[in-house]
């Protein structure tokens, strides 16, 4: 008694369930990158003035239609962006805010 099916081989039905071809590092998302690839994908990344934008750009649109334009919308998006301002204004304002923390007032 065979272990597999003679018309198909263990090849065969391996390479059905994976992709077709390997993705380029380039065209991987970050959360894709294993931790030995990412300085080749950091090298591959566009820091030009309009590669940053372009990024900025499509983080936003992401960000707007995963939690803004949505259909059943509600408070999630508008809350998350304002707890985010208010982390980077505190980050913004820390050394101010220890300083005053430690001056004298009699």
């Amino acid at each position: 008694r065979k272990l597999f099916p003679t018309s198909l081989s263990v090849k065969d039905t391996l390479c059905s369930k994976m992709a077709d071809r390997p993705v380029p590092i380039s065209e991987r998302r970050l959360l894709e990158v294993k931790l030995g690839e990412f300085p080749a994908w950091l090298g591959s990344r566009d820091f030009s003035p309009s590669g940053v934008l372009s990024a900025l750009r499509r983080g936003h649109d992401r960000y707007y239609n995963k939690y803004i334009n949505v259909k059943k919308g509600g408070i999630g998006g508008i809350a998350m962006l304002l707890a985010g301002y208010v982390v980077v204004s505190y980050i913004w304002d820390r050394e101010h805010l220890k300083h005053d923390r430690w001056r004298k007032y009699h």
